[in-house]
């Protein structure tokens, strides 16, 4: 996961992730079991659920909503746990370090990428 700049031409740089920061998402496979699943998808998640199948980028202006939807998962944390059997607590973890890149996305006008 990563905060970018999007160029005029559409090009993206990659801003550095600073030091001691979790940039992890979670693992490759959670894009279907966890991020696409059915349980989150049910809760009216938008934007993680792109992860099933393709890169997630969540422009400056639909960052608060990215907030929003990660306040609504951590809030449902034990069913979105039970339904695809990965613990609550490291579902958390990879929210927080979502929420974290959004944040710093937000102060600076920036995009956040995972691919």
């Amino acid at each position: 996961m990563d905060v970018v700049v999007r160029g005029p031409n559409g090009e993206f740089d990659v801003l550095d992730t600073p030091e001691g920061v979790n940039d992890s998402a979670g693992f490759e496979s959670w894009r279907q079991k966890v991020w696409g699943s059915r349980a989150v998808r049910s809760l009216g998640a938008r934007f993680l659920p792109l992860l099933d199948g393709g890169w997630m980028e969540v422009a400056t202006e639909d960052l608060p909503r990215l907030l929003d939807e990660i306040l609504l998962l951590r809030a449902r944390l034990d069913r979105i746990a039970a339904a695809t059997g990965v613990h609550p607590d490291a579902i958390g973890r990879r929210l927080d370090n979502i929420e974290a890149a959004a944040e710093r996305a937000r102060l600076i006008g920036a995009h956040v990428l995972i691919w």
